[in-house]
């Protein structure tokens, strides 16, 4: 939606639901869930070109640890679901390395093709990442290729557990106004 200029960012959301209360006259990429949307979505959508000045992923994620609410910048997103250990010793190359995404202060958000919705896998992922979602690598991996510049910026819509469908559901409109108020404070040229 909106015309790409390379003196405005554009906002990138996965789906309708996290865009619903955007109010914006800047150019808004809706890519679809998950990685492969997301990464085919952006990169088509920057090789045609013109380049945006940079890129503002906003969406939402799951929460890994307990406590985790709010709107959060990212700090570095990594692949979840990408079993780098053994393409390494298959193929001596590393493929899925961690990427730097913004704020360095900011939290791990782990990306993955599966909706997290079990205390197990949860558990896992705590480990590594505190927040979890389906599109933020690919996203940041699209940016990175073309040279542009990226920010992801998550709200917390649930606990990545049993209940993570139904309170996704429950709170995606709420989590799109947060996303929406913190891109009226945060992007320039936002209205």
């Amino acid at each position: 939606m909106g015309h790409i200029t390379s003196d405005r960012p554009l906002l990138v959301l996965a789906v309708r639901e996290e865009a619903q209360h955007l109010d914006t006259s800047l150019p808004v990429l809706l890519t679809g869930m998950g990685k492969v949307n997301a990464a085919i979505a952006l990169a088509s959508t920057l090789a045609r070109g013109p380049l945006p000045s940079y890129v503002v992923n906003l969406g939402t994620a799951g929460a890994l640890r307990p406590g985790w609410t709010g709107t959060h910048v990212v700090g570095t997103v990594l692949q979840h679901d990408l079993d780098s250990d053994t393409l390494r010793a298959l193929t001596g190359k590393s493929y899925g390395a961690p990427l730097a995404v913004g704020d360095p202060d900011g939290p791990t958000l782990a990306t993955g093709d599966s909706f997290i919705d079990d205390k197990a896998a949860r558990a896992r992922l705590a480990e590594r990442a505190a927040v979890v979602d389906m599109e933020g690598y690919a996203l940041a991996t699209a940016a990175h290729d073309a040279g542009v510049r990226l920010r992801i910026v998550k709200h917390v819509s649930d606990d990545a557990d049993e209940s993570a469908v139904r309170a996704w559901q429950e709170t995606v409109a709420e989590c799109a106004r947060a996303l929406a108020g913190w891109a009226a404070d945060n992007v320039p040229a936002y209205r």
